[in-house]
């Protein structure tokens, strides 16, 4: 506790700057509902793709106050949601193939019922219409069953290096803590950083495995894992230096930030943030001796925040303070933050916050940040649950 404790304090100490930064409503004239992901294709057009959590992706009109989006992919009859209504399913990732201007290659995530699970699908789009996905030649790629709800992540990106990352969460349950043991269970995927080869298959796979993931050849194991030990990585992010940033939403107590590296493990159940995973221990439990896990860059607890929104850093130019910084929100209480770390000192330079959403009499923000995304120009959008896009500016 005590040095969870120390770790906290030291990155919480940072000059709070408020007001430097403003929410400026974006194509405002959209009806919009839960996006999630904005997603620009590399093919030098500048098109931005709006993932929706209900099943559709919009590409947004370059005037931003028109009132019409043209419809790329219409999953919304696909019952991808449990007839509970629960809010975590859904149409959850896209990623563009990085040769997408010569293969015209997509990806997606999305939920599936009866039984439960996340399907990792591969499309392309239509020859006679560039800004629209033809569905019927969707090729599944990997299906994972899901025991819950919630937990199922799904943002899908391509690293540096042209493979697809994948982040999985443990598979949520009521009362969470990884009830069925996921995250640090090697033969399953919950909880798990995922590395794959879309160019190839491999034997009964509908993509290879990369020969350099860190447990080919293993028993036991599913090649597939890149890192482990994570809980609910809801935002990953490459920078260009190829760094690969993951925000791992907490359990009870601590939101964490994570650098992922190759065959980390990122300690969920056993830890929570900085520290041990107390449930865990009162049952008795105990880690494997001698198991090492990689801490976590920065936490912070619940008087902070609930929920951990992860984002991006900013390379853009118009935002020059804070160039280099990742900016990060959380999507309970709407607050965003501007985060500096030092890679070779392995240590956060400053941790600022740079907007704090009004409160109303409950505590909740009135902006609950989905995702912050790269707009083509490297400018950053934050998205909200409630329907919004706005644009991060100087106030």
């Amino acid at each position: 506790m005590i040095r969870r404790t120390a770790l906290y304090l030291s990155i919480s100490l940072a000059a709070i700057a408020q007001d430097k930064i403003k929410l400026t409503p974006a194509w405002s004239g959209l009806t919009l509902d839960k996006p999630i992901s904005v997603v620009s294709p590399p093919d030098g057009s500048g098109r931005l793709f709006l993932v929706q959590q209900r099943g559709l992706v919009l590409m947004l009109p370059k005037d931003e106050s028109s009132t019409q989006a043209k419809v790329f992919l219409d999953f919304t009859k696909r019952g991808m949601e449990a007839k509970n209504g629960m809010f975590e399913e859904g149409l959850l990732g896209l990623a563009f193939h990085p040769d997408f201007k010569t293969n015209k290659k997509f990806y997606i995530c999305y939920s599936a019922q009866e039984p439960k699970r996340s399907v990792y699908s591969e499309m392309k789009i239509s020859g006679a219409d560039p800004d629209m996905a033809d569905v019927s030649t969707e090729r599944v790629l990997l299906e994972v069953e899901q025991p819950y709800w919630n937990h199922h992540c799904g943002n899908l990106l391509f690293g540096p290096d042209g493979m697809l990352y994948i982040p999985m969460g443990d598979g949520g349950g009521k009362p969470g803590g990884d009830p069925l043991r996921r995250a640090q269970n090697l033969f399953t995927l919950g909880g798990k950083m995922l590395r794959i080869d879309v160019n190839r298959t491999q034997g009964a796979r509908q993509y290879g495995i990369p020969a350099d993931n860190p447990f080919v050849g293993q028993e036991a194991v599913r090649e597939e894992i890149w890192a482990y030990g994570l809980r609910n990585p809801w935002g990953i992010h490459f920078d260009e230096d190829g760094a690969l940033w993951e925000a791992d939403v907490g359990q009870e107590i601590w939101e964490e930030i994570n650098l992922i590296e190759k065959g980390g493990n990122y300690g969920w159940s056993w830890r929570d943030g900085a520290g041990p995973y107390n449930a865990r221990e009162m049952a008795g439990e105990k880690p494997a001796e001698g198991m090492k896990f990689t801490d976590p860059i920065h936490i912070y607890d619940h008087t902070q925040g609930i929920s951990i929104t992860g984002g991006i850093v900013y390379r853009g130019d118009k935002l020059s303070g804070l160039k280099g910084a990742y900016i990060y929100g959380d999507w309970g209480h709407g607050r965003v933050w501007a985060l500096r770390y030092d890679k070779k000192a392995k240590k956060v330079i400053s941790n600022e916050q740079i907007l704090d959403a009004k409160l109303d009499a409950k505590g909740k923000g009135s902006f609950k940040p989905t995702a912050f995304c790269e707009d083509a120009n490297k400018e950053i959008l934050g998205l909200d649950w409630a329907g919004k896009i706005f644009r991060l500016e100087v106030n």
